[in-house]
């Protein structure tokens, strides 16, 4: 029972400890702050310390904590009024500014060293009151080399903030602290300059406005004479290409072939041609090759040198001699093939003639003649005999084969 009695024991006390000693060794820095420990017998501690645990003897260490994060100084804000600044050509402005700074990182035990920790009565530290005096004295020191017309100059107005932000990091490192940016947000001036000052900005505008329109001016201008210089180029090229196409046309047409007598007749190109020497038809066909632009010599024949129209000519002439030809041998066998035909058809019509003159020839035109014949269906008895004429067979027959 006792051993049970003494695990129990040293569990509570262990309880105990692990409750009891966070609070009497070990201190927590909690995040966007920055520790800073001091001992009553060494002083500060050379080093700051980062957010979480750290040891800290109760009634031996003191932790002092101090932000981490960014502080900002606004002027012009809701509660604060701008900063008046006196320009460069004597005019006062009411400047809208933050400043961003932070105390360096790993310098809070210096600043602890310096005394600048401690709160004021606005609950404030006392390296805020610092910053703050020193950042007004340098903004209104700097800012002061812009004239009015500066602040509304956007470059000017960054160029100045830039070099703002370079001097108050100087100022700002003996208190341990660093700026991140010098951002003006507005700038306001005086009623009655302000009329002025807009119209400052107006003629500002207008000759920036001027100035871009001479640009497009000057850029239209260009334009208009690369147009121009293109549609001259345009023109030029399409006049080369129909002179191409022209010079081409007419050798294609008329081919190479000139006579010097302007004779101009059917066959006289080839004629001429053919009068040429070997060494005359190089040359035409060197000449050729250049104007139709066939680097063969060998395949400009004589065609390319007559040209079409003379082979039109030629083929032309030829077909209609050769159809005149053609049709006065037509014509004349036509009337030879009739003539015979005609002596044919007579000799024919007439042997026809004279066999049909023959009794036999009667014969067979009276029994022709005699499948057409109708009768009356009722006989009339008209003779003195008392025998109808039609039964006169042998009268009747003769009268059909012409007989008497």
């Amino acid at each position: 029972m006792s051993a049970i009695t003494r695990i129990s024991q040293i569990i509570c006390l262990s309880a105990i400890t692990l409750l009891i000693a966070p609070t009497c060794f070990i201190s927590t820095v909690p995040l966007g702050a920055i520790g800073v420990r001091s001992s009553s017998f060494s002083g500060v501690l050379e080093a700051d310390l980062e957010p979480g645990w750290h040891l800290s003897i109760s009634t031996v260490h003191n932790l002092t904590l101090l932000p981490s994060r960014y502080l900002f100084l606004d002027y012009g804000s809701e509660e604060n009024q701008g900063l008046q600044i006196r320009t460069r050509d004597n005019n006062n402005v009411f400047v809208d500014v933050t400043v961003p700074y932070r105390i360096k990182p790993g310098e809070a035990h210096l600043i602890m060293k310096a005394g600048n920790h401690v709160r004021t009565n606005n609950d404030t530290y006392r390296f805020q009151r610092l910053a703050t005096e020193t950042t007004v004295s340098v903004l209104r020191e700097d800012l002061a080399n812009l004239t009015s017309s500066d602040f509304y100059n956007t470059d000017k107005r960054l160029a100045v903030a830039g070099d703002t932000l370079k001097v108050l990091n100087e100022e700002l490192a003996p208190l341990h602290l660093e700026a991140q940016a010098v951002l003006v947000r507005a700038v306001t001036f005086r009623p009655e300059y302000e009329v002025q000052l807009q119209a400052i900005q107006l003629n500002e505008q207008n000759k920036l406005l001027d100035g871009a329109r001479q640009k497009v001016a000057q850029q239209q201008q260009e334009l208009d004479n690369f147009e121009l210089q293109t549609t001259a180029l345009a023109n030029a090229r399409q006049q080369e290409w129909i002179k191409m196409q022209a010079d081409l046309e007419r050798a294609y047409q008329v081919g190479f072939v000139v006579d010097p007598d302007g004779d101009r007749t059917v066959g006289a190109a080839r004629r001429q041609l053919a009068a040429l020497t070997e060494e005359q038809r190089g040359k035409l066909r060197e000449e050729a090759s250049k104007v139709l632009d066939i680097a063969d010599t060998e395949k400009i024949t004589d065609a390319y040198l007559l040209g079409i129209q003379n082979i039109q000519a030629e083929t032309l002439e030829y077909k209609q001699r050769v159809t005149a030809g053609a049709d006065g041998i037509s014509g004349r066998l036509k009337a030879e093939g009739e003539a015979d035909v005609a002596a044919v058809r007579g000799d024919f019509e007439s042997k026809i003639n004279a066999l049909l003159g023959s009794p036999a020839g009667r014969a067979y035109v009276a029994w022709k003649t005699a499948e057409n014949v109708t009768f009356s269906p009722t006989l009339t008895f008209q003779s003195r005999e008392g025998v109808p004429s039609v039964l006169r067979l042998r009268n009747f027959a003769l009268q059909f084969m012409g007989g008497s």
